[in-house]
Protein backbone atom coordinates (compact mmCIF):
# COMPACT_ATOMS: atom_id res chain seq x y z
CA UNK A 1 0.00 0.00 0.00
CA UNK A 2 1.37 3.67 -0.94
CA UNK A 3 2.10 5.42 2.03
CA UNK A 4 0.77 9.15 3.00
CA UNK A 5 3.24 12.01 1.93
CA UNK A 6 5.16 12.94 4.96
CA UNK A 7 5.86 16.32 5.00
CA UNK A 8 8.44 19.03 7.46
CA UNK A 9 6.65 21.62 8.18
CA UNK A 10 7.87 23.63 4.83
CA UNK A 11 7.57 27.93 4.93
CA UNK A 12 4.83 27.48 2.39
CA UNK A 13 1.22 26.75 1.35
CA UNK A 14 0.47 24.10 -1.44
CA UNK A 15 -0.55 26.85 -3.94
CA UNK A 16 2.61 29.12 -3.27
CA UNK A 17 6.56 28.82 -4.23
CA UNK A 18 8.87 30.09 -1.09
CA UNK A 19 9.86 33.43 -1.44
CA UNK A 20 12.70 34.08 -1.88
CA UNK A 21 13.78 30.87 -3.85
CA UNK A 22 17.05 30.15 -2.12
CA UNK A 23 17.75 27.06 -4.79
CA UNK A 24 16.36 24.99 -7.39
CA UNK A 25 16.80 21.54 -6.85
CA UNK A 26 16.34 18.72 -10.25
CA UNK A 27 15.51 15.34 -11.12
CA UNK A 28 17.17 14.58 -14.30
CA UNK A 29 15.84 11.16 -16.47
CA UNK A 30 12.17 12.74 -17.83
CA UNK A 31 12.29 15.94 -16.22
CA UNK A 32 15.16 17.67 -17.68
CA UNK A 33 16.50 15.10 -20.66
CA UNK A 34 13.66 12.52 -22.68
CA UNK A 35 15.52 9.67 -20.98
CA UNK A 36 12.39 7.74 -19.49
CA UNK A 37 10.57 7.62 -23.18
CA UNK A 38 13.87 6.04 -24.62
CA UNK A 39 13.95 3.82 -21.90
CA UNK A 40 10.49 2.69 -22.26
CA UNK A 41 10.98 2.00 -25.73
CA UNK A 42 14.18 -0.20 -24.97
CA UNK A 43 12.65 -2.41 -22.23
CA UNK A 44 9.43 -2.81 -24.82
CA UNK A 45 11.99 -3.86 -27.70
CA UNK A 46 14.01 -5.55 -25.54
CA UNK A 47 10.56 -8.07 -24.15
CA UNK A 48 9.48 -8.71 -27.45
CA UNK A 49 13.31 -9.64 -28.68
CA UNK A 50 13.31 -12.26 -25.66
CA UNK A 51 9.76 -13.31 -25.81
CA UNK A 52 8.64 -11.75 -23.03
CA UNK A 53 6.35 -8.55 -24.08
CA UNK A 54 5.98 -6.16 -21.50
CA UNK A 55 2.55 -4.78 -20.96
CA UNK A 56 2.34 -0.93 -20.66
CA UNK A 57 1.38 -0.51 -17.34
CA UNK A 58 4.29 -2.71 -16.32
CA UNK A 59 7.13 -0.35 -18.05
CA UNK A 60 5.06 2.58 -16.59
CA UNK A 61 5.02 1.38 -12.96
CA UNK A 62 8.68 1.60 -13.34
CA UNK A 63 9.05 4.97 -14.49
CA UNK A 64 11.03 7.15 -11.51
CA UNK A 65 12.22 3.97 -9.68
CA UNK A 66 15.86 2.92 -9.41
CA UNK A 67 17.41 -0.05 -10.90
CA UNK A 68 17.58 -2.37 -7.53
CA UNK A 69 13.69 -1.86 -7.37
CA UNK A 70 12.89 -2.51 -10.68
CA UNK A 71 14.45 -5.70 -10.58
CA UNK A 72 12.44 -6.64 -7.68
CA UNK A 73 9.41 -5.56 -9.39
CA UNK A 74 10.08 -7.17 -12.64
CA UNK A 75 10.60 -10.86 -10.42
CA UNK A 76 7.57 -10.27 -8.33
CA UNK A 77 5.58 -10.06 -11.44
CA UNK A 78 6.79 -11.93 -14.46
CA UNK A 79 7.90 -15.04 -11.88
CA UNK A 80 11.50 -17.08 -11.49
CA UNK A 81 11.64 -17.79 -15.37
CA UNK A 82 12.38 -14.56 -16.38
CA UNK A 83 15.58 -14.24 -17.61
CA UNK A 84 16.48 -11.00 -15.76
CA UNK A 85 19.78 -10.82 -16.59
CA UNK A 86 19.26 -11.08 -20.57
CA UNK A 87 16.49 -8.68 -20.84
CA UNK A 88 18.14 -5.67 -18.95
CA UNK A 89 21.16 -6.45 -20.85
CA UNK A 90 19.39 -6.32 -24.33
CA UNK A 91 17.63 -2.91 -22.37
CA UNK A 92 20.47 -1.54 -21.51
CA UNK A 93 22.07 -2.12 -25.00
CA UNK A 94 19.17 -0.56 -27.16
CA UNK A 95 18.73 2.32 -24.55
CA UNK A 96 22.75 2.88 -24.94
CA UNK A 97 22.18 2.56 -28.43
CA UNK A 98 19.62 5.96 -28.47
CA UNK A 99 21.92 7.43 -25.92
CA UNK A 100 24.47 7.35 -28.69
CA UNK A 101 22.08 8.80 -31.48
CA UNK A 102 21.54 11.47 -29.06
CA UNK A 103 17.87 12.17 -26.81
CA UNK A 104 16.69 15.37 -26.92
CA UNK A 105 16.23 17.88 -23.33
CA UNK A 106 12.55 18.29 -22.40
CA UNK A 107 10.92 21.23 -23.42
CA UNK A 108 12.21 24.60 -21.77
CA UNK A 109 14.84 22.60 -19.84
CA UNK A 110 17.42 24.75 -21.69
CA UNK A 111 15.16 27.89 -21.09
CA UNK A 112 14.62 27.27 -17.22
CA UNK A 113 17.90 26.83 -16.69
CA UNK A 114 19.56 29.75 -18.64
CA UNK A 115 16.91 31.77 -16.61
CA UNK A 116 18.00 30.59 -13.62
CA UNK A 117 22.09 30.99 -14.04
CA UNK A 118 21.26 34.16 -15.03
CA UNK A 119 19.28 35.49 -11.68
CA UNK A 120 22.56 33.40 -9.73
CA UNK A 121 19.98 30.77 -7.97
CA UNK A 122 22.06 27.61 -7.25
CA UNK A 123 21.22 24.46 -9.02
CA UNK A 124 21.32 20.83 -7.65
CA UNK A 125 20.63 17.39 -9.00
CA UNK A 126 18.86 14.81 -7.23
CA UNK A 127 18.47 11.60 -9.73
CA UNK A 128 18.09 8.13 -9.50
CA UNK A 129 20.48 7.69 -12.07
CA UNK A 130 23.93 5.79 -10.89
CA UNK A 131 26.94 7.57 -10.93
CA UNK A 132 29.26 8.22 -13.75
CA UNK A 133 26.17 7.21 -15.74
CA UNK A 134 24.24 10.70 -14.76
CA UNK A 135 27.44 13.10 -14.89
CA UNK A 136 28.25 11.28 -18.52
CA UNK A 137 24.17 12.11 -19.59
CA UNK A 138 24.31 15.38 -18.07
CA UNK A 139 27.78 16.38 -19.96
CA UNK A 140 26.53 14.67 -23.53
CA UNK A 141 23.62 16.96 -23.24
CA UNK A 142 25.07 19.86 -22.39
CA UNK A 143 23.88 20.46 -18.99
CA UNK A 144 26.38 19.35 -16.46
CA UNK A 145 27.84 22.37 -15.86
CA UNK A 146 24.39 24.59 -14.72
CA UNK A 147 24.79 22.25 -11.38
CA UNK A 148 26.94 23.39 -8.15
CA UNK A 149 26.04 19.66 -6.51
CA UNK A 150 24.92 16.23 -8.28
CA UNK A 151 23.33 13.65 -5.83
CA UNK A 152 23.29 10.60 -7.57
CA UNK A 153 21.83 6.80 -6.67
CA UNK A 154 25.26 6.20 -5.66
CA UNK A 155 25.20 8.64 -3.27
CA UNK A 156 22.61 7.14 -0.96
CA UNK A 157 21.47 4.76 1.17
CA UNK A 158 17.48 5.03 0.47
CA UNK A 159 16.39 6.29 -2.95
CA UNK A 160 13.45 8.33 -4.06
CA UNK A 161 10.99 8.08 -3.00
CA UNK A 162 12.61 8.27 0.28
CA UNK A 163 13.34 11.88 0.88
CA UNK A 164 17.38 11.16 1.37
CA UNK A 165 18.13 12.51 -2.11
CA UNK A 166 16.45 15.79 -2.11
CA UNK A 167 17.74 16.40 1.79
CA UNK A 168 21.42 15.28 0.75
CA UNK A 169 21.39 17.84 -2.23
CA UNK A 170 19.49 20.83 0.09
CA UNK A 171 22.64 19.77 2.67
CA UNK A 172 25.47 20.07 0.58
CA UNK A 173 23.93 23.63 -0.83
CA UNK A 174 23.74 24.83 2.35
CA UNK A 175 20.39 26.02 1.93
CA UNK A 176 17.17 25.46 4.35
CA UNK A 177 15.04 22.95 2.20
CA UNK A 178 12.17 24.93 2.83
CA UNK A 179 13.48 28.00 0.43
CA UNK A 180 13.75 25.29 -2.33
CA UNK A 181 12.07 24.29 -5.50
CA UNK A 182 12.16 20.70 -6.14
CA UNK A 183 10.80 20.15 -10.16
CA UNK A 184 9.94 16.50 -10.96
CA UNK A 185 8.33 14.28 -13.23
CA UNK A 186 7.54 11.15 -11.45
CA UNK A 187 5.28 9.98 -8.97
CA UNK A 188 8.33 8.51 -6.56
CA UNK A 189 10.37 11.81 -7.39
CA UNK A 190 7.33 13.94 -5.93
CA UNK A 191 7.01 12.13 -2.70
CA UNK A 192 10.43 12.45 -2.21
CA UNK A 193 10.71 15.98 -2.72
CA UNK A 194 7.51 16.69 -0.84
CA UNK A 195 9.23 14.80 1.98
CA UNK A 196 12.18 16.24 2.17
CA UNK A 197 9.95 20.12 3.24
CA UNK A 198 10.29 21.70 -0.62
CA UNK A 199 7.79 22.85 -2.73
CA UNK A 200 7.52 20.93 -5.28
CA UNK A 201 6.94 21.47 -8.70
CA UNK A 202 5.65 18.52 -11.10
CA UNK A 203 6.12 18.86 -15.12
CA UNK A 204 4.57 15.39 -15.91
CA UNK A 205 6.38 13.00 -18.85
CA UNK A 206 4.63 9.73 -19.07
CA UNK A 207 2.81 9.36 -15.95
CA UNK A 208 0.20 12.12 -14.97
CA UNK A 209 -0.47 13.56 -10.86
CA UNK A 210 -2.79 11.42 -8.93
CA UNK A 211 -5.00 13.48 -7.44
CA UNK A 212 -3.03 12.98 -4.21
CA UNK A 213 -0.04 14.10 -5.34
CA UNK A 214 -1.85 17.64 -7.75
CA UNK A 215 -2.73 18.68 -4.27
CA UNK A 216 0.71 17.97 -2.49
CA UNK A 217 3.13 19.75 -5.07
CA UNK A 218 3.33 23.58 -4.97
CA UNK A 219 2.44 23.77 -8.72
CA UNK A 220 1.76 21.17 -12.01
CA UNK A 221 2.61 22.44 -15.28
CA UNK A 222 2.81 21.40 -18.73
CA UNK A 223 6.35 22.22 -19.56
CA UNK A 224 9.60 23.91 -18.20
CA UNK A 225 8.92 26.81 -20.33
CA UNK A 226 5.52 27.52 -17.97
CA UNK A 227 7.86 27.04 -15.10
CA UNK A 228 9.87 29.43 -16.64
CA UNK A 229 7.50 31.55 -17.60
CA UNK A 230 5.89 31.72 -13.66
CA UNK A 231 9.52 33.00 -11.96
CA UNK A 232 9.47 35.65 -14.45
CA UNK A 233 6.27 36.89 -13.58
CA UNK A 234 6.93 36.64 -9.80
CA UNK A 235 10.20 38.06 -10.05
Amino acid sequence: MTQPLRQSAPSFSPATLPDPIRAVIFDMDGTLIDTEAAHRRAFAQAGDAIGWPMADDLLLSMVGIHRDENERMLARHLGPDFPLARFYANGDALFEAAVDAGIPLRPGADLLLAHLARANIPMALATSTAAPYAQARLERSGLLAYFDVIVTRSDVERPKPHPEPYLLAARRLGVDPAHVVAVEDSHAGVRSAVAAGMATVMVPDLLPPTEELALACAQVLPSLTDLRDLLLATG
